[in-house]
C-alpha cells in the first residue's frame, strides 16, 4: 500500500508545530527540525514517547519521542523519579496549539514502536526528525483529520528560521519547567491497626515533633527544606528556615 503524498501546507505545518515543540522541549542536546516525511514506525525505535489527542480548531493526535537520555535524566533526578508525561506535555501543547486553540488530553506514555504505529495507520500522518549532526534523536508526529488547509505563517505561533538550533541545556536545566508536588508535613506517628479503627471526631493524635518544630517541606516524597507554619491571606503556608542538602534528609 502507498503511502498518501504529503502536501506542501501539510510539510509547512508540521515543521511549525515541530519548531514550536522544539522550543520548550526538554534536551540535553543540541536539536534541528528535520524536513516532514510520512509518519513510520521506523523513524526512532529507541526511547520514550508520549501520545496525547487534541481538538479545537484542529483535531488530531501528537506523538512525541524522546531520547533515552531525558528518560534517563527524569529518572535519576536530585529531587527523585520525574513524570515524563509532565516533562514533555509543554511541547505536545505547543506543537497542537501551531494550528489554533485547541485542548490537549492527558498524555500517555508509550513505547515508540507502538505510538508511531497508531499514529502511521491514520491517514496523512506527518513526522518531523529532530536531528543532531545527521542523528535523529528525537521525533514530533501528528496526524489531523482534516489537516488546515490555510498557509501556517498566518497562525499565532513564530517560526523560526530553518537550521536554527537550540541552546544546550542539560542537568536539572533541562527539567526546571516539569511540575511536581510539594507538600509539607507536620509530622508522624506510628499507630497499630486498632487504634485506627478506634479514632473518632474529637480524638488528638500524638506527632513525633514537638510544638513549635518546624515543618518539613517534601517534594514527591523527598525532604528538601524546613520551615514555620505561617497564614497567607487565611491560607497556612510554610516560611523556609533551612535548605536540605541532597543525602542529609537521611541523617
Amino acid at each position: 500500500m502507498t503511502a498518501p503524498a504529503i502536501t506542501g501546507p501539510q510539510l509547512a505545518l508540521a515543521r511549525t508545530a515541530a519548531e514550536a515543540a522544539l522550543a520548550v522541549l526538554p534536551t540535553s542536546r543540541t536539536l534541528i527540525a528535520g524536513d516532514p516525511i510520512a509518519a513510520t514506525t521506523d523513524v526512532l525505535t529507541g526511547g520514550q514517547a508520549v501520545t496525547a489527542r487534541f481538538s479545537g480548531a484542529a483535531n488530531g493526535e501528537v506523538v512525541v519521542v524522546v531520547g533515552q537520555d531525558l528518560a534517563d535524566a527524569l529518572k535519576e533526578s536530585p529531587l527523585g523519579e520525574l513524570d515524563l508525561t509532565a516533562a514533555v506535555r509543554p511541547a505536545l501543547e505547543a506543537a497542537a496549539r501551531a494550528f489554533g486553540p485547541v485542548v490537549l488530553d492527558p498524555g500517555v506514555v508509550m513505547e515508540p514502536g507502538v505510538a508511531l504505529s497508531a499514529l502511521a495507520a491514520k491517514d496523512d500522518a506527518v513526522a518531523v526528525p529532530l536531528h543532531e549532526a545527521g542523528e535523529v534523536r528525537a521525533v514530533l508526529a501528528l496526524a489531523l483529520s482534516p489537516w488546515p488547509g490555510h498557509d501556517p505563517a498566518a497562525g499565532n505561533v513564530a517560526r523560526r528560521e530553518t537550521g536554527a538550533s537550540l541552546p544546550v541545556r542539560a542537568g536539572l536545566d533541562m527539567l526546571q519547567d516539569v511540575e511536581m508536588e510539594v507538600s509539607a508535613e507536620l509530622g508522624r506517628t506510628r499507630m497499630s491497626v486498632r487504634e485506627l479503627l478506634s479514632l473518632t471526631p474529637g480524638a488528638i493524635v500524638e506527632l513525633d515533633r514537638a510544638a513549635g518544630s518546624p515543618a518539613d517541606l517534601l517534594v514527591n516524597g523527598r525532604l528538601i527544606a524546613r520551615g514555620e507554619v505561617v497564614v497567607v491571606d487565611e491560607n497556612f503556608g510554610i516560611r523556609i528556615t533551612e535548605i536540605v542538602a541532597p543525602g542529609a534528609e537521611r541523617e
